[in-house]
C-alpha cells in the first residue's frame, strides 16, 4: 500500500501548528519586558507587575503542555485508527446514516471533553487560583460542564443533524443549503442566546438606579442609543476577573457590566467602557462582523463539499466505511490552515476596530485619560502581558496591546 498523500498532509498540519505555537510561545516569553513600561511607572507596582510575568510564564508552560499531550494523542488515535473504532461503535445499533452519524460526532466530542476536563479543572483550580482569580467552586464547575454538554446535545445535535439530511437529500448543492440554514440559525441565536442561554451560566440583573445608571443613560442619550437593557452580571462567581460586553440586537439587545468592573472603576472610568462599547455598534463594526462570519461559513461548507465520500481522505484515517458524516469530522483537519488564515485576517481587521471604538468613546466623552486609566486598571487587574511579541500579536490578538491603545487615544486627543 503506498503512502497516503492526506495521512502526510494532516500530520504536517498537526505537527506544524504545534511547532509554530512552541516558536510564537517562545518568542512571547523573552520578548516580555522585564523593565516595566514607563506608562505605568507609578500605576503598577514592581511587585504585582512581576507577578504578571510569573502568571504569563505559567500559562504559556501549561498552554505548550496541553497543545502538545493533545497534539500527540490525536496523531496516535489517526494512525491507530481510531476514528474507525468509533464508526464501528456507531453503526453496532443498526440507524441509518443520520442517527449513527450523531452518534460518531456525538461520541467524539464527548471524548474531546473528557480530556479537557483535567486541564480546564487544573488550569481554573491551580493556576487562576494561585494568582487570586478563582472564585469557581466545584459545584459550579461541574454545573457548567453539565449545562454546556447539554446545549451542544441540544443546539449542537440538532443542527448537525440538519446538516447531515441536507447532504443526504441534496447533494452537490447541499453546502448552499446548509450555509443558509446554519446562516439563519446563527442569526436566531444573537437574540436568543442574551435571554435564554447566557442566564443559564450566569445571573442578570437591572442595574440598580445611583450615579452609575444615570451617567449611562444621560451619556447613551446623547449619542442617541437606544438602551433596551442595562444589567449587572455575577462575573465574581467565577472569577476576580473583569469585564464589559453588548449583547443581542433589537429588544433583546443588553449592555452587561461585570459585578467585578464596577467594585473597581469610577463612574467615569465605567462610562469610558461603555462608550468604547457603543463605538462598537455605531461604527458597526458587529454587523460587519457578523456579515464576514457569514460569508466565511459559504466558503466554508464550499470548500466541505469538494471533500464528501473522499475515498483517499477516509484512507488517512483508517476507515473501512465512507460516509458523509464522518466526511465533516475528517475536513475539519483539512482546513485548519485556512481557518488560520483567516482566523489572522479577522484579527487585523479587529483590532482595527478596537482603535476606532477607542478613538470613538474619547471623541464623545472628551476625557482621554479617563479613558486610559480605565485601560490601565483591567490590564493590572487581569495581570495582562504589556509587551507581548508582534508576532503573538499578529496571530493572535483580536485586541491591540495595551500600550499601542493608549498611544492611539493620546494621539486621537491631540
Amino acid at each position: 500500500m503506498g503512502v497516503n498523500i492526506y495521512l502526510i498532509i494532516i500530520i504536517a498540519i498537526l505537527g506544524g501548528g504545534y511547532l509554530l505555537e512552541l516558536i510564537v510561545e517562545s518568542l512571547n516569553l523573552r520578548y516580555a519586558s522585564p523593565d516595566l513600561p514607563d506608562e505605568y511607572v507609578g500605576f503598577y507596582d514592581n511587585e504585582r507587575y512581576r507577578k504578571s510575568h510569573h502568571y504569563l510564564r505559567e500559562n504559556t508552560y501549561f498552554g505548550l503542555i496541553t497543545s502538545g499531550i493533545s497534539t500527540f494523542a490525536i496523531v496516535l488515535f489517526i494512525l491507530l485508527g481510531g476514528f474507525n473504532y468509533i464508526d464501528r461503535f456507531g453503526r453496532s445499533f443498526g440507524f441509518g446514516d443520520t442517527i449513527t452519524g450523531l452518534i460518531f460526532a456525538g461520541t467524539i466530542t464527548l471524548l474531546s471533553e473528557l480530556l479537557r476536563i483535567p486541564a480546564s479543572a487544573y488550569h481554573t483550580f491551580i493556576i487562576e487560583e494561585k494568582y487570586g482569580f478563582n472564585k469557581t467552586t466545584v459545584k459550579t464547575f461541574v454545573l457548567d460542564v453539565i449545562k454546556s454538554w447539554i446545549l451542544a446535545g441540544l443546539i449542537g445535535g440538532s443542527l448537525f443533524w440538519g446538516i447531515l439530511w441536507f447532504f443526504g437529500k441534496f447533494g452537490a448543492v447541499a453546502w448552499f443549503y446548509s450555509w443558509c440554514a446554519v446562516t439563519i440559525f446563527q442569526i436566531f441565536m444573537l437574540f436568543i442566546a442574551p435571554v435564554v442561554i447566557m442566564p443559564l451560566f450566569n445571573k442578570y440583573v437591572p442595574l440598580e438606579n445611583g450615579e452609575l445608571k444615570s451617567a449611562i443613560e444621560n451619556y447613551a442619550e446623547a449619542e442617541d442609543f437606544k438602551m433596551k437593557g442595562l444589567f449587572k452580571m455575577d462575573g465574581s462567581k467565577r472569577s476576580t476577573k473583569a469585564n464589559a460586553f453588548f449583547t443581542g440586537f433589537g429588544r433583546f439587545r443588553r449592555i452587561v457590566l461585570f459585578d467585578t468592573l464596577i467594585a473597581n472603576h469610577t463612574v467615569d472610568e465605567l462610562v469610558a467602557v461603555l462608550a468604547h462599547e457603543m463605538g462598537h455598534y455605531k461604527k458597526k463594526h458587529i454587523l460587519k462582523q457578523i456579515l464576514i462570519s457569514i460569508i466565511h461559513t459559504g466558503l466554508m461548507f464550499f470548500i466541505l463539499s469538494l471533500f464528501i465520500n473522499n475515498s483517499q481522505l477516509f484512507m488517512a484515517f483508517r476507515m473501512e466505511e465512507i460516509s458523509i458524516y464522518a466526511s465533516f469530522v475528517f475536513f475539519g483537519f483539512l482546513y485548519v490552515p485556512i481557518s488560520i488564515v483567516i482566523s489572522i485576517a479577522g484579527n487585523i481587521l479587529s483590532r482595527k476596530y478596537e482603535y476606532e471604538a477607542d478613538a470613538y468613546a474619547v471623541s464623545t466623552l472628551g476625557k482621554p485619560e479617563v479613558m486610559i486609566s480605565a485601560l490601565k486598571k483591567l490590564s493590572v487587574e487581569n495581570l495582562s502581558n504589556l509587551t507581548p511579541h508582534p508576532l503573538k500579536v499578529f496571530l493572535e490578538y483580536s485586541h491591540p496591546p495595551v500600550i499601542d491603545r493608549i498611544k492611539a487615544i493620546r494621539r486621537s486627543a491631540r
